[in-house]
């Protein structure tokens, strides 16, 4: 992993948009700073969700995410019918169980003390604009950034820039970019009318496959777009009011690769 002995003075970009995911796969909600407090679900023609956040809960077992099965905690009957009557099937909404299950970041690329809950792979996920800018450039319709679910948009640096970006800070934090980001089908769905489509995949499968920028390296027919990142806790400097990330704040790049052909993926 790259890294500098001094830190930079001036940022390489800045804070533009943060995004949060509280239920996976549904819609994002975009912040002027986290963290988040308890969460309210809406949905067209729907009466309004409210989940409370300290209520007991009853255990469901065998969730699945990719590899990773374990118990989850049901959120009640009332969430699971709002959720089936407006899917049209059967479906429950349940919660990471923090007391009692553990999921593992991928070791091969953090070691094992990194941990999140039911996101694809990563806690964070960053993304600039400029590299947004530069797929839509090629789109014959151009895409918004909730097609990518980002957690953290940048911008003020170049397209890309984000692939060689190994150690980042923002705020009091420290960030470790560990991989960039793989791509799944999810950014072809319109996420306001959960239509698929073709693209942004086969752009980015001209454009963005490890086949083009990676070429020495493996999975070839995979695309990329974005840098996942774990939050580097022992070199944060989080104290009182610090523990937050707000637009606007300055992003310095501690640490980097000189391509994308030596980045992690």
């Amino acid at each position: 992993m790259g890294s500098s002995e001094f830190a930079p003075t001036i940022p390489s970009a800045k804070v533009s948009g943060l995004f949060i995911y509280p239920i996976k796969s549904c819609r994002g909600i975009s912040l002027s700073h986290v963290p988040l407090t308890p969460a309210v679900l809406k949905a067209p023609g729907m009466q309004p969700l409210k989940i409370c956040l300290s209520k007991q809960h009853e255990v469901t077992d065998a969730v699945t995410v990719w590899e990773w099965t374990g118990s989850a905690l049901d959120e009640g009957a009332e969430a699971s019918r709002w959720f089936s009557d407006y899917l049209g099937k059967p479906c429950q909404l349940v919660r990471f169980n923090t007391a009692s299950e553990v999921r593992q970041v991928d070791p091969d690329y953090v070691g094992s003390k990194h941990h999140t809950y039911f996101s694809d792979g990563y806690r964070f996920l960053l993304l600039s604009k400029e590299s947004l800018d530069a797929l839509n450039e090629l789109l014959k319709e151009p895409m918004l950034i909730n097609r990518f679910r980002p957690n953290i948009l940048v911008e003020g640096c170049d397209p890309y820039s984000e692939d060689l970006w190994t150690e980042i800070k923002i705020s009091s934090f420290s960030f470790l970019g560990v991989k960039l980001c793989s791509r799944c089908k999810v950014p072809t769905i319109n996420q306001e009318t959960g239509i698929a489509g073709s693209e942004p995949s086969e752009t980015l499968m001209k454009t963005r496959s490890g086949k083009v920028i990676r070429p020495n390296a493996k999975n070839k027919n995979k695309v990329y777009f974005g840098q996942n990142m774990v939050w580097n806790r022992m070199e944060s400097s989080v104290k009182g009011s610090g523990n937050i990330i707000k637009v606007g704040d300055p992003v310095y790049v501690l640490g980097k690769v000189s391509s994308a052909a030596e980045a992690a993926a």
